[in-house]
């Protein structure tokens, strides 16, 4: 199958609806799907191994969320230029070494966008800076807790939870069993 042809039928500032017409596709109406700016997250942790989150209150799903540092890849900028500035934004932390741990897909039934994911090591408090835009809560949590947060529920955003797993993966620090817990309960 590939796409014949695609047109915008809705855009604002922060997202634009594309109708698509698929060739071969069991419905001839068309496609729809949500183009969106590429995204970062970072997973970031200070020398002392805590990870550096964030709280904030998040319209859409009304509540406050506990969450990775991220944001949109600005027009003209590269992923890793995002994830410093998101860092720094949102908490004040900059990394002494800033890795790519992988791009994903983030939701290849609707979304066109990808998800950027790096792992901040040895972020430190920048002692200059003014503090987070308004709403949002800079958290230090030990991984411990941190770990323990994602068994209970309280960390449950999809798309951080994935940059998460590959961070484990890819990251001694983070794969190591005693970090991790008990994985039985």
């Amino acid at each position: 199958m590939k796409v014949l042809t695609r047109q915008s039928v809705f855009s604002t500032p922060w997202f634009e609806i594309i109708a698509k017409r698929v060739d071969a596709a069991p419905d001839p109406g068309p496609y729809y799907s949500l183009k969106t700016d590429d995204y970062v997250s970072v997973v970031a942790l200070t020398a002392d191994e805590r990870i550096v989150l964030v709280r904030q209150f998040r319209p859409a799903v009304e509540c406050e969320t506990l969450e990775l540092p991220s944001g949109h890849v600005d027009a003209g900028e590269t992923a890793e230029r995002a994830a410093e500035r998101e860092l720094y934004e949102e908490t004040g932390y900059r990394a002494k070494e800033l890795r790519p741990i992988g791009t994903l897909m983030t939701d290849t039934g609707r979304m066109t966008n990808r998800s950027w994911c790096f792992l901040a090591l040895d972020a430190d408090l920048d002692p200059v800076w003014s503090g987070p835009e308004r709403g949002v809560e800079p958290v230090l949590l030990p991984l411990s807790e941190f770990f323990q947060s994602i068994r209970n529920g309280e960390f449950g955003h999809a798309l951080h939870l994935a940059p998460v797993l590959l961070a484990v993966l890819k990251s001694k620090r983070l794969a190591d069993s005693t970090v991790l817990g008990d994985l039985e309960s």
